[in-house]
């Protein structure tokens, strides 16, 4: 047995009392009053953390027999229960509690940290029921149990590995991809709900486009065919994404060669403003209009689309290393464009990483990253007609093409002085 002085255990200790009261506490306002009430208050869940924690100093097998006797304790509460309570909440929080006792003299920090949460989950029990029952619908349910078996379940099991012609192609990649497709289709779903059409698609735009603009171009498609009333607001939220595009590739130049960064920064400053003026256009054209009604949503994001998605992407990806296998090192405009057709975040580290290096004159640089933005701005546009409407890729490629062309006028300017 441990020494009575020692202080990490008697801290250990402590910890274990504290998960009691916090758990406790949050019990005993809950227990309710008159007969009906709960048994188990603060006393009964400090005593069973302590339990626990003692159970644990002495012998494994004695906290085993604890949580036994405490189990069969629970089970006999619950059975004298009125019929018409039929939670065992309490109870289960009770077991819960003895094994964060004993958790608690080994891993302190980890039983605390799960007895806070379960404190929170506790207290939250109103809000939690009010929100699944009454703003969470069976189709949205559905939906995210989808998402969840597609991170959770499928992912790890697809291969991490490159297959098929020239290897191009990484299953593992392109499962993520369709994961990110639903994730954003969803993260948009609960704008829509939370703020509505005029604010919520905008915003999810602009922060999903740090993740993927071709996979938010995408959704906002899919969205827009779906719900025609809100095609200003998909628009909206696919022409931030391409706004994201330019602030990640200016952080991202800072972070690995400013210097490069100098070269494209007239560019980059007309491609930002004329996407942002193109914005401010749309955005005040959905102000324009009626509120849009937008409870009649119920789908969060569709899975066929996502597959349609991840299956084009694989096309390029083949079509962009077969390219590369047949024109080999003729030049690295060419690769970066290739690359750039499924993500220009990539050719643009390259490319700045060959700068930083010596590998490659500051002054030559600027062309291949033009050109890899370029390429990933006509993947945005093919994504936009595959899903979206004719109205809604119409209008989303004339903001590429005003985009792009601010960007190679400002390029033009550069070596015009």
């Amino acid at each position: 047995m441990p020494s009575v002085v020692d202080l990490e255990l008697w801290l250990n200790l402590a910890v274990a009392l504290g998960i009691g009261l916090l758990i406790g506490a949050e019990r005993e306002r809950n227990k309710g009053s008159g007969p009906d009430r709960s048994s188990q208050g603060i006393r009964t869940f400090t005593i069973a953390s302590l339990l626990g924690a003692v159970s644990t100093i002495f012998n494994f097998w004695l906290l085993v027999t604890s949580v036994i006797c405490v189990m069969v304790f629970t089970a006999v509460s619950s059975n004298n229960k009125q019929e018409n309570d039929p939670g065992n909440t309490t109870e289960i929080a009770l077991l819960l509690t003895v094994i964060l006792g004993g958790l608690a003299i080994n891993q302190p920090a980890l039983s605390a940290a799960i007895a806070v949460s379960l404190a929170i989950l506790l207290a939250a029990t109103d809000p939690i029921h009010g929100f699944v029952i009454n703003m969470v619908s069976k189709d949205e349910l559905n939906d995210f149990l989808i998402l969840a078996a597609a991170t959770l379940i499928i992912l790890p099991l697809v291969p991490n590995t490159f297959i098929g012609p020239f290897q191009a192609i990484n299953p593992r990649n392109l499962w993520l991809i369709v994961i990110l497709v639903m994730t954003i289709s969803a993260l948009s779903h609960l704008a829509l709900r939370w703020f509505g059409a005029r604010i919520g698609l905008p915003l999810i735009g602009l922060i999903s486009g740090f993740i993927s603009s071709i996979a938010t171009v995408s959704a906002m498609g899919v969205r827009a065919k779906e719900t025609p009333d809100i095609l200003s607001e998909a628009v909206a939220s696919a022409t931030l994404s391409s706004l994201a595009t330019i602030l990640q590739l200016t952080l991202l130049l800072a972070i690995v060669h400013p210097a490069t960064l100098k070269t494209l920064a007239i560019p980059l400053a007309f491609g930002g403003v004329s996407i942002v003026i193109y914005g401010l256009v749309v955005a005040i054209n959905t102000f324009q209009k009626d509120k849009t009604e937008t409870s009649n949503i119920t789908k969060s994001f569709s899975v066929k689309h996502a597959l349609i998605l991840a299956a084009v992407i694989g096309v390029i990806l083949i079509m962009s290393a077969a390219l590369n296998v047949w024109f080999g090192q003729a030049g690295l405009v060419i690769a970066s464009g290739i690359a750039g057709l499924a993500d220009v975040h990539a050719p643009t580290i390259a490319v700045a990483t060959l700068a930083a290096t010596g590998k490659l004159a500051v002054e030559n640089a600027a062309m291949p990253i033009l050109v890899a933005f370029t390429a990933n701005s006509v993947a945005k546009a093919i994504m936009a007609v595959i899903s979206g409407s004719k109205n809604y890729y119409k209008k989303v490629i004339l903001g590429l093409i005003v985009q792009v062309s601010s960007l190679w006028v400002g390029w033009w300017l550069i070596n015009a002085v």
